[in-house]
């Protein structure tokens, strides 16, 4: 064998390595066990609070994971934390913010009219280590800005687990 063909060779099999490597990609997520333990934490900030809600954890591409409704925390509730989990992992973004986006007359208004957006403050995506790992989001307490302190100290209470 020539040594330019050898050489064309080893070139033709890392670029094929090159290529494979190019085709599939890997994604982190939270476990079930991360996600529970992240929604009992904001239930249970909520709580503390005097607040009955339920709590929403989604995986990155918006799939329920966890769903829990405190006793007295009223039916609209559940939906409600499932959708702001779900628009907060969709767009990558507290629901705070897009609720101020998506007003009335703003260029991201039309958002809106998707079935499961939530423009209410209340769901905060979760992101570790660099990575998007879902969203969590709470309904029930009085007022987004309550139900996103919970969302908050649902996060804060895997931080530790989900930076590593």
């Amino acid at each position: 064998m020539r040594p330019t063909t050898f050489l064309a060779g080893c070139l033709l099999v890392l670029a094929g390595t090159s290529l494979a490597q190019d085709a599939v990609f890997s994604t982190r997520t939270l476990t079930p066990e991360t996600a529970l333990a992240a929604a009992r934490a904001a239930l249970e900030a909520c709580r503390r609070q005097g607040f009955q809600v339920a709590v929403a954890v989604v995986d990155r591409s918006g799939m329920t994971q966890v769903l829990l409704r405190d006793r007295f925390a009223g039916a609209h509730t559940l939906e409600l934390a499932a959708n702001k989990a779900w628009t907060a992992a969709s767009f990558r973004m507290a629901t705070s913010a897009l609720a101020l986006e998506t007003q009335a007359g703003r260029p991201q208004s039309g958002m809106r009219s998707l079935a499961r957006f939530a423009g209410v403050a209340g769901g905060l995506p979760i992101e570790g280590a660099g990575s998007m790992l879902g969203a969590i989001g709470v309904s029930g307490a009085p007022g987004g800005e309550a139900d996103e302190t919970c969302a908050r100290a649902g996060i804060v209470a895997i931080t530790e687990a989900i930076e590593l």
